[in-house]
């Protein structure tokens, strides 16, 4: 999937956006804009706001205070307008488990006014592979499945914006990666997709991101660039037994450590100057070290240094 927009139509503006739950403050303050043609990414953990924001943009809940405008238009001016114009694929999409797939997507033409939608309903089965599978009915369909019917139903009226919240939680990794290959094609179509994702290794796959954290934006750019505003060098360990490890350079160091799984990820300054203080207080309290090597940064080691 390319890096880079292919023009810088704003297609959503968000400015100074905030909204409340009583005393809950979801979306504090932020401020976005979103290219045509992009693929945008909302990341953040679950509280963080990215569905709050997603519903506000497709005008299903009101701005306390701010702006925000889609498709060239006031959202809260031009609701209806913009609704036409956009789907939304929400974390609990509403698919009719007694109809068949073909009268699922039948259903949504009719919500969207569409007369003439065999020709397309017909594309999107073939886009989405599930022609075969037409006539069955969604309460039999897999997980996978599902969230690709409710993807092709969000799609039957030629949106020019689709917005996806989390669209892979709870998808198994084969179906996750066809739907990933989906969103390539909806790319190449000129479709704008924005979705929010806690999956920080789907980021990757965005042209730029916002990680959002207590409602709040942290950072805001291309996947590449954020990575490269560490300015730190990340460290991998592979060693044993690993919890005793990451809790000696917690206790023994200054240095910021993520544990994923069976290695330890350390955050340094310098790999050269800070490293060997660090094998010196393992080695010294009987921890052995099988690997070490410094890797690139990933999102993931952005996003909790940044939150730390």
């Amino acid at each position: 999937m390319k890096t880079e927009t292919r023009n810088t139509k704003q297609i959503i503006e968000i400015n100074n956006l905030h909204k409340s739950y009583g005393n809950v403050k979801a979306v504090n303050g932020i401020s976005l804009s979103v290219n045509e043609g992009e693929m945008f990414g909302l990341v953040g953990p679950d509280g963080a706001g990215k569905t709050t924001t997603i519903r506000i943009l497709c005008g299903l809940l009101k701005i306390d205070e701010g702006e925000v405008n889609v498709l060239g238009k006031n959202i809260e001016q031009n609701t209806k307008e913009i609704q036409n114009n956009i789907g939304y694929l929400s974390q609990r999409f509403s698919l009719y488990g007694d109809l068949t797939v073909d009268e699922n997507i039948e259903f949504f033409a009719d919500i969207h006014n569409v007369k003439n939608y065999h020709e397309r309903r017909d594309e999107l089965l073939e886009f989405t592979r599930l022609k075969s599978f037409r006539d069955r009915l969604a309460d039999k369909l897999s997980g996978g499945m599902k969230q690709k019917l409710a993807l092709a139903c969000s799609l039957i009226h030629k949106p020019k914006i689709i917005f996806l919240d989390e669209p892979t939680t709870g998808v198994d990794p084969v179906s996750r990666r066809d739907f990933w290959k989906i969103l390539a094609g909806l790319l190449k179509e000129g479709i704008t997709i924005f979705m929010s994702t806690p999956y920080l290794d789907e980021a990757e796959r965005c042209n730029r991101v916002a990680m959002m954290n207590n409602g709040e934006i942290i950072a805001l750019d291309s996947p590449q660039k954020i990575k490269e505003a560490l300015n730190k060098e990340v460290v991998e360990l592979v060693c044993a037994p690993i919890r005793k490890a990451y809790q000696l350079i917690k206790d023994n160091t200054e240095f910021e450590s993520q544990m994923f799984g069976d290695r330890i990820n350390i955050v340094l300054n310098s790999y050269e100057e800070n490293f060997p203080s660090i094998e010196k207080v393992l080695m010294q309290k009987g921890v052995e070290i099988f690997d070490k090597r410094v890797i690139t940064p990933s999102l993931e080691n952005v996003f909790i240094h940044l939150i730390k």
